[in-house]
C-alpha cells in the first residue's frame, strides 16, 4: 500500500476519532446546565459545538505534547502511519463501547492507550517516553479529578453559605432564592466548552501532525499546520453538536441530583482545571475532571446523595481505558504489519464493530427528549412553574375579587 494512501486513511480515521471525542465529551460542559434547566438541550449542544470550534484555535501546547511527547522520535525509533492507524482503532472502539454503556470515560486516555499499545507491539517498549507519559498523562489523571472535586466541594459550600437566608427575629430558615446561579451556569458551562476545545481537539491535531512527520512531509518537532487545526476544530464541533445524550444522562442525573448552585460550582472548577492544563501542555482528561467536579459539588450540598455505585462504575471504566485501548491497538498493529490484507481486515472489522454498536444503541434510544428529567432537577425550574400557575390563577379570578 502506498504511504500516501495510508496517510490519507489515518487522517480520515483521526478525524472520525475527533468526531467521537466531540459527542463523547459534550456532557462535560452541558450535562449540569441541562439538568438544572439553565439551557434547553438542543441549545446547549449547539452552544458547546460553537465554543469547541473557537477553543480549538486558541492553543497548540497539548498538540505538541501528543505529537512529540509520548512516543519517542529519533534514536532509531520510527513511528509509522500503520502504528498510528492501529492506535486510533483502539481509541475509537473504546470510545464507542463506553458511549453505548453511557460511561463518561476518557477519550484522551483511550487515544494514548491505543497509541502506546500499538507502538509497543509494532516497535518495542523502548519507543515509549515513560517520563513524559508519567508527568503529562498519568499524574494529571490521578490528581486533576481529586483537585477539581475538592474545589467544587468548597465552592458549593461557599455558594450555599453566602446565599443562606434566615429570619432576623426568629432565626428560622427562609425560602432560598438561588435562581441566579441558573443564569450563571450559562457562562460557566460555556467556559467549560471553550476549555474543552483548547484541550481535546488538540489531541487529534497532534495525531495528524505525528503521521505527517512519520510520512516525511513535516519536520520533526514542528507544530500542527493551519489546515490540521481547522479540520480538527470542525470535526469535534460536529461531534459535539450530535449530542452524546447517553453520557449526558449519566453526568446530569446519574451521579447526583444537580441544583443550580452545584452546577455553577462544578463547571467553574472544571473550566479552571482544564484551562490551566491546556496552558501547561498537560493532555488532561476533561471527562475525569468534570466527573470529579460533579461528585465534589454533590458532596458539598447538604441533603443530597452521591450515587457511589455509578461513580464506582465510572472509576472502573477509567482504570481499564488505557489497557483496554492499548490491547486493541496492539492487536491491530500486529495485524496491519502483515501488509495490505491486514490493513483491509482491520479497517473492515473496525467499521463493522462501530456500525454494530451504533445499531445496537437504537434499541434503547436516548435523545434530547429523555436524557435528563429536567422537571425534577432544579428549584429554579419549579419556581418558574409556580409563578406561571399564580399568574394563571390571578387571571381566572372573578372581577369582584380583584
Amino acid at each position: 500500500m502506498e504511504i500516501t494512501i495510508m496517510v490519507a486513511l489515518v487522517i480520515t480515521l483521526a478525524l472520525f476519532f475527533d468526531f467521537t471525542n466531540g459527542f463523547h465529551d459534550t456532557a462535560n460542559a452541558m450535562a449540569t446546565p441541562i439538568a438544572t434547566g439553565a439551557i434547553k438541550p438542543k441549545t446547549a449542544v449547539a452552544l458547546a459545538a460553537v465554543l469547541n470550534l473557537v477553543g480549538a484555535f486558541l492553543s497548540t501546547e497539548v498538540a505538541k505534547t501528543v505529537s512529540g511527547g509520548i512516543i519517542k522520535e529519533g534514536d532509531g525509533i520510527q513511528i509509522t502511519p500503520d502504528i498510528i492507524f492501529a492506535g486510533l482503532m483502539g481509541a475509537i472502539l473504546w470510545n464507542m463501547l463506553t458511549w453505548l454503556k453511557g460511561l463518561p470515560s476518557s477519550s484522551s486516555h483511550a487515544l494514548f492507550g491505543g497509541l502506546i499499545g500499538a507502538a509497543i507491539a509494532g516497535i518495542g517498549i523502548h519507543s515509549i517516553n515513560f517520563e513524559s507519559l508519567m508527568q503529562k498523562v498519568i499524574l494529571p489523571a490521578i490528581f486533576a479529578p481529586i483537585i477539581a472535586g475538592a474545589v467544587a466541594y468548597l465552592c458549593t459550600k461557599l455558594a450555599y453559605a453566602l446565599t443562606s437566608r434566615h429570619d432576623p427575629e426568629t432565626g428560622t430558615k427562609l425560602t432560598q432564592k438561588r435562581g441566579g446561579f441558573r443564569n450563571g451556569q450559562i457562562f460557566t458551562s460555556s467556559l467549560v466548552a471553550l476549555a474543552h476545545g483548547t484541550n481535546d481537539a488538540q489531541k487529534t491535531m497532534g495525531i495528524i501532525t505525528l503521521v505527517l512527520i512519520a510520512a516525511g512531509t513535516q519536520e520533526p518537532g514542528s507544530g500542527p499546520q493551519f489546515w490540521v487545526i481547522a479540520s480538527c476544530a470542525f470535526a469535534i464541533a460536529i461531534g459535539t453538536y450530535s449530542g452524546g445524550w447517553r453520557i449526558i444522562r449519566t453526568m446530569g442525573s446519574g451521579l447526583t441530583d444537580v441544583k443550580p448552585a452545584q452546577g455553577f460550582a462544578a463547571e467553574s472548577s472544571t473550566a479552571s482545571a482544564i484551562l490551566a492544563s491546556s496552558h501547561l501542555g498537560f493532555a488532561l482528561s476533561t471527562t475525569q475532571v468534570a466527573s470529579g467536579s460533579v461528585i465534589g459539588s454533590g458532596m458539598g450540598r447538604r441533603g443530597t446523595t452521591v450515587r457511589w455505585g455509578t461513580a464506582g462504575k465510572i472509576a472502573i471504566g477509567w482504570l481499564f481505558t488505557l489497557p483496554a485501548a492499548g490491547l486493541v491497538g496492539a492487536l491491530t498493529a500486529m495485524l496491519v504489519q502483515t501488509g495490505v490484507v491486514g490493513v483491509v481486515i482491520a479497517a473492515v472489522a473496525g467499521t463493522g464493530a462501530v456500525l454494530y454498536m451504533f445499531l445496537h444503541s437504537k434499541k434503547s434510544h436516548v435523545g434530547h427528549h429523555n436524557a435528563v428529567e429536567v422537571e425534577e432537577a432544579g428549584a429554579a425550574v419549579r419556581f418558574r412553574k409556580k409563578k406561571a400557575l399564580a399568574v394563571s390563577r390571578a387571571n381566572n379570578k372573578p372581577k369582584d375579587e380583584l
